[in-house]
């Protein structure tokens, strides 16, 4: 299927491999093994997936997974980029070893960075590189004020008990980066704003990427230049209601990018990108922006 799609899209699949934080809701799919040892099975998976990628019979012996003469008949051309997160001692070794694009929530930036370090210091011990990406939602607004207000607007109707009963089942949770995500609010309304136009309030009722950038076009793009400064290429992003969010970040936030030469000109719609890429931004890597849900 990956092959196929590869061809038919001409290189634009990737594929964001997510191995599950909650042994509750694993169990509810038949699946019994505990937190380290899905991401060992995750780092056979992967391992297995790159093998029979390459064309020529794969034999693979692992604890979770054997494959006797393992072949993609026609492997993707170009293969699909690996898109990986995880915030745990298990996690780190198997982005380092799979990923081609590590990916984490978003925190504030000295806690991203403290990120890119480890695994970049990990790929390096591998023999590899690894590029990164954040994982963020969004609120840009022509002015500061109206963005922040339409932010506090969301947790409007929201009473302490949904709060409490939303962090309650978050907190049960096995993901440590969703308990980093939680440590940044403390399941409190007070002082969402974490760091400069970082706002976690969507982070006290929703599981995984907890963070919102909130501001006016200039500062949110700000704040992603400071993110791609610390090696972040890759921005997913998203926000509520997320198509009249997508409208203001394209309309507003993106221009401001392309003027700094973060990243290519969007082309019009209907036009296909080159290869399936955007433009490359000078000075060094463009960022890639995307939807997320």
């Amino acid at each position: 299927m990956a092959a196929t799609y590869q061809r038919i899209t001409r290189g634009r699949l990737l594929l964001n491999v997510v191995t599950g934080g909650d042994s509750t809701e694993q169990r509810r799919f038949g699946d019994h093994l505990d937190h380290d040892r899905r991401y060992a099975r995750t780092d056979e998976f992967l391992s297995v997936v790159r093998g029979a990628w390459r064309g020529t019979p794969y034999d693979f012996a692992g604890e979770h997974y054997r494959v006797d003469g393992g072949l993609t008949a026609l492997p993707p051309d170009p293969l699909p980029q690996i898109f990986f997160g995880g915030s745990s001692a298990a996690a780190g070794p198997v982005a380092a070893r799979h990923s081609d694009v590590y990916l984490t929530w978003g925190e504030p930036p000295a806690q991203v960075k403290e990120k890119i370090d480890w695994i970049r210091g990990l790929a390096e011990a591998e023999g590899r590189t690894v590029r990164f990406g954040i994982r963020l939602h969004s609120i840009s607004r022509d002015s500061s004020a109206e963005a922040w207000s339409v932010a506090n607007r969301l947790l409007g109707d929201l009473d302490a008990e949904t709060i409490a009963a939303a962090q309650l089942a978050l907190g049960r949770s096995e993901s440590v980066g969703q308990q980093r995500m939680l440590a940044l609010h403390g399941g409190s309304r007070d002082k969402l704003e974490i760091a400069p136009n970082l706002w976690a309030g969507v982070g006290l009722v929703r599981g995984g990427a907890g963070t919102a950038l909130v501001g006016s076009h200039r500062e949110v793009a700000d704040r992603i230049e400071e993110y791609h400064a610390l090696g972040g290429e890759h921005f997913v992003l998203s926000g509520y209601p997320h198509l009249e969010e997508a409208y203001w970040f394209g309309e507003g936030v993106i221009p401001e990018l392309v003027a700094r030469g973060l990243t290519g000109a969007v082309p019009p719609v209907g036009r296909p990108l080159t290869n399936g890429r955007p433009a490359s931004a000078p000075g060094g890597a463009p960022l890639v922006v995307a939807g997320g849900r």
